[in-house]
């Protein structure tokens, strides 16, 4: 049986992803207009399975813009680790 991925795990997997990216980015203080493209990649990377099956690139993009949305909507003061993961994760199980 597969284990499935937390939302606490896949909050520290992106949180991990963030502070990557930013190391990567640290010329332009993290500034990149593809970033969405840089942490589907990340998160595949580390993922693997563990979501219940491998998400696509493609849809970690999609599923990562929506919860960047999703939070700025909101407004709430959730931290971005956690808010997105609950987003992906919502999106995952929803496919």
């Amino acid at each position: 049986m597969t284990e499935h991925i937390s939302l606490e795990d896949l909050a520290a997997l992106l949180k991990q992803a963030g502070e990557r990216h930013h190391e990567a980015f640290h010329e332009a203080d993290g500034a990149d207009p593809e970033w969405a493209l840089w942490y589907a990649g990340y998160v595949q990377a580390h993922l693997w399975d563990r979501a219940g099956r491998l998400p696509s690139r493609s849809e970690l993009v999609y599923l990562l813009i929506a919860a960047e949305r999703t939070l700025a909507a909101s407004g709430g003061d959730e931290p971005w680790p956690r808010a997105y993961a609950r987003c992906i994760l919502a999106g995952l199980e929803g496919t």
